[in-house]
């Protein structure tokens, strides 16, 4: 079941190319191949049920485009030592454990098109090796020698757990402001891509107008990121998505289409959405029904707008920095963000 997603403007690259994200990955692929061997590596335990749950979502796909962000900031910044490739594997180790964590609250049945570690082992171990994962992250965030690099991730960690519990405020909650909803997205998702961009310039030791930059660019990708996955399942497929199309339908989750339909809508769809998000009526036919109106209120071509935006504002963060390989590669990335919606 999918809709048709309204393609969007500015979604090909300077060159004309269909943008990819495999510059990216491709100039980073030498120390990708080390962040993935340190992560294998940090995921042993003699707790036999530890790597098993790690490793079952660790190998199951993701481009892991937050610990290449990492990479590549280091790279266009100088950064000459190795701990750029500690920080990466602690950054895909949060993301990881952010995931397991999310999938036990949201009751999520798959995660990159595989079903969920909770769906195989339960939720306590999911929570369990989670937080494991997170000790280990902090462990190599200590082994880098970086204060500040440190206290860059531990508050993206903070952050990120906030956003958790603030979005526990918002659930099911059809009065929610589109203010409100995009803090939620700033501390749950954006915040992990900033703190993934700016680590790399602060191991290079670069200038308070660098790390800004680099902040900026991760916070507006990520906050991008998350809206066009927003978009997606009312209006994607499960192989772009990595789940069900209409997930966030089916569990209820109040999202920006869901809030811009709502708002748009006379009171008989309003209620549509109270009977379908409050009190949980979202069969597979009501999903067709969803998808319709969103389509009516424009409620998905708006939501892609405002991710076109975000993305603007990080083309905007690094306009100032030197062009490079790794500049050029990290704009594609917001070009390919894009294109998945279509």
């Amino acid at each position: 079941m999918s809709g048709v997603i309204i393609p969007i403007q500015g979604t090909q690259s300077n060159s004309g190319k269909t943008p990819s994200v495999e510059p990216l990955m491709n100039l980073v692929q030498s120390d990708m191949e080390r962040v993935n061997h340190l992560v294998l590596s940090k995921c042993g335990s003699q707790v036999e049920m530890i790597p098993e749950v790690a490793r079952h979502l660790i190998d199951s796909g993701g481009k892991r485009l937050r610990p290449m962000l990492t990479l590549a900031a280091a790279q266009m910044c100088g950064y000459r030592g190795d701990h750029h490739v500690t920080l990466a594997a602690s950054v895909e180790f949060m993301h990881t454990a952010t995931l397991l964590h999310d999938d036990v609250v949201d009751e999520s049945d798959l995660r990159r098109g595989k079903l969920a570690a909770r769906m195989l082992w339960g939720n306590q171990a999911s929570v369990l090796v989670g937080d494991f994962l997170l000790g280990q992250a902090f462990r190599m965030m200590v082994e880098s020698g970086s204060m500040k690099a440190l206290e860059c991730l531990s508050h993206a960690s903070t952050v990120i757990a906030e956003g958790e519990v603030l979005q526990l405020g918002t659930a099911k909650n059809l009065e929610t402001t589109q203010d409100e909803y995009i803090e939620v997205v700033r501390a749950k998702t954006a915040a992990l891509f900033a703190a993934a961009a700016e680590v790399g310039p602060i191991l290079a030791g670069s200038n308070r107008s660098m790390l800004s930059a680099f902040r900026s660019y991760g916070n507006n990708l990520g906050l991008a990121f998350q809206l066009i996955d927003d978009a997606l399942d009312y209006g994607g497929k499960a192989a772009t998505l990595g789940k069900n199309v209409g997930d966030d339908f089916r569990e209820g989750k109040v999202t920006l289409p869901v809030l811009l339909c709502y708002r748009r809508g006379g009171e008989k769809e309003r209620e549509f959405w109270r009977e379908a998000i409050e009190q949980g009526e979202n069969d597979d036919t009501r999903l067709e029904e969803a998808m319709r109106l969103m389509h009516e209120k424009d409620a998905l071509a708006d939501t892609l707008e405002r991710a076109r935006q975000y993305c603007d504002l990080a083309k905007d963060a690094l306009a100032t920095i030197e062009d490079s390989p790794q500049k050029e590669a990290l704009l594609e990335v917001l070009d390919y963000s894009l294109l998945r919606a279509h």
